[in-house]
């Protein structure tokens, strides 16, 4: 499985979990979603679908009722609501507690973080330490490549490597400001994240949904997050 896949497979379990959607629905609150996948089209969701359901991980409510594609002159959508079966569930959670390496990457972090308010504060802390990491180590690299071809370009090019390098410093401190708050809640300190009301906690560190993060507007889309 690709990693742009597997980022959609992720995203599909996710708000199915809240719950089940036909089609058309799933794909807006795809495009709301993943900023990364604006661009979707009925062509790209409809595989992933039907390979969930060939899975087990989906069930089709209503599956003998042929699907027309919706035009500008028949209107139609899809009659076929798709839901999680308990297997679908299983793996929704097995993705939530994955803190690896593919969870710190650009595809992959911002639709974790869409899911953090149903996610296990350590699964959190090590996703958002890692995705710091990273870009700690990016901004190394960037500025040893500024500092190298100084000489070498000229004020269009730099400042353009200027407002890129600029972009990966807010979104570390951005990070700092987030790991602190999880830090802050861990020892029951009243914190919330930058520009957010405090996060309802349960007994196990899983958000309770209220005054939560809002899932469907992921990192790259809030203010001071950057591209």
């Amino acid at each position: 499985m690709s990693r742009r896949s597997g980022v959609l497979e992720f995203a599909v379990l996710g708000l199915l979990h809240d719950a089940p959607m036909h089609g058309y629905e799933l794909r807006k609150r795809l495009n709301v979603l993943l900023g990364s996948f604006r661009a979707f089209s009925y062509g790209t969701l409809y595989p992933c679908l039907k390979s969930l359901v060939a899975q087990g991980f989906l069930v089709e409510d209503n599956p003998d009722t042929a699907y027309v594609p919706a035009t500008a002159l028949n209107g139609k959508r899809s009659k076929i609501v798709y839901r999680l079966s308990p297997e679908g569930k299983e793996r929704f959670e097995e993705l939530l507690a994955d803190s690896g390496p593919d969870a710190w990457e650009d595809e992959h972090f911002g639709v974790h973080f869409a899911f953090f308010g149903q996610t296990d504060r350590a699964v959190r802390m090590r996703v958002l330490e890692g995705r710091r990491s990273r870009l700690e180590e990016r901004l190394e690299r960037m500025r040893s490549s500024i500092a190298r071809t100084r000489e070498r370009f000229d004020d269009y090019t730099l400042e353009l490597q200027r407002h890129g390098l600029e972009s990966v410093e807010r979104e570390v401190r951005w990070l700092n400001e987030l790991i602190e708050t999880e830090r802050a809640n861990r020892t029951g300190r009243t914190a919330a994240p930058p520009g957010r009301a405090a996060t309802p906690q349960s007994s196990d560190g899983r958000g309770d949904g209220s005054g939560s993060l809002d899932p469907l507007r992921p990192p790259h889309d809030r203010p001071g997050r950057s591209d």
